[in-house]
């Protein structure tokens, strides 16, 4: 007993030892299980992944190689977590719809490379609507953030605390929305988009705009992500130009996007914009 409790503090004390954020350089170590996780005989599990005390997998699971699973995480069943991930403690992931209309079909999650998902954020598989929930690569989910059934997130997507989302909800590559924002079912947050903090989103935000308040409104282009990521100034001028003849002219804005599709061509940025907006079924926030 006492040999048993000594491996098992010093496997503890390797762990915390080990609790530093992975460069793109590190080299994987060994695959390591701790002996109180319980992992279904079916997982797949990659090169040089680390599971922490505690954890609970489920059937039809796949772990990429290099991804890191804390302490207390459950993975119910049919999902994938791609290579160089990080799960949180107490994370909840593929665990069923929170729909009415849900009937134990099957469905999956999907996630992608190199996403750090932070504590007790809580990730449902999808329904029959499509089949799946994804979430892309590079994103960070902070803690207690709730993706929905169904929705889909893309790549380099940033969700701040405790940000709640309705089922089947699309937020583009880019993308940040600040903590304690919920989002109506099927909105959709434009790639670049900036959600302030604390607002009630229930219409689609439009690409590279910032959005906040309730009921929320447009505060201009998000200037500085766009200019962060390198868009150039022909394309940020564009889209201030694109900017203002769809929400500060007197127009009506099936006019105002004739009128920017005629103007600026040339310029897929703006091409996104005027094409997300002409798809928009919720209506805009503007």
């Amino acid at each position: 007993m006492v040999r048993s409790s000594q491996r098992l503090t010093s496997w503890l004390e390797s762990w915390i030892g080990n609790m530093t954020e992975r460069s793109p350089m590190t080299v994987r170590c060994e695959t390591r299980i701790h002996p109180t996780a319980i992992v279904h005989a079916d997982t797949k599990v990659g090169e040089g992944v680390q599971i922490d005390p505690w954890v609970v997998i489920g059937p039809q699971v796949t772990i990429g190689a290099g991804t890191r699973i804390g302490p207390r995480v459950l993975i119910e069943r049919d999902t994938s977590v791609g290579e160089d991930c990080t799960i949180g403690n107490g994370a909840a992931l593929g665990t069923d719809a929170q729909d009415m209309k849900y009937r134990g079909e099957p469905a999956t999650l999907e996630i992608g490379d190199r996403t750090v998902i932070r504590e007790f954020a809580t990730l449902n598989r999808g329904t029959a609507a499509s089949g799946k929930t994804v979430v892309g690569s590079d994103c960070l989910i902070m803690a207690y953030v709730h993706v929905a059934h169904d929705c889909e997130l893309g790549n380099h997507v940033i969700l701040s605390n405790a940000v709640n989302m309705g089922g089947h909800v699309l937020i583009e590559d880019w993308a940040i929305v600040g903590g304690l924002t919920p989002i109506h079912q099927f909105v959709r947050i434009g790639a670049h988009a900036f959600v302030g903090g604390g607002s009630r989103i229930s219409q689609d935000v439009p690409p590279y705009c910032r959005a906040a308040g309730n009921p929320p409104r447009l505060f201009g282009l998000n200037s500085v992500g766009l200019e962060r990521r390198g868009l150039s100034d022909e394309v940020r001028k564009a889209l201030k130009k694109a900017y203002r003849i769809l929400f500060k002219s007197d127009a009506s804005l099936s006019k105002a996007l004739l009128r920017a599709d005629e103007e600026i061509q040339g310029i897929p940025e703006v091409r996104h914009l005027i094409e997300f907006i002409r798809a928009s079924e919720r209506g805009i926030t503007t």
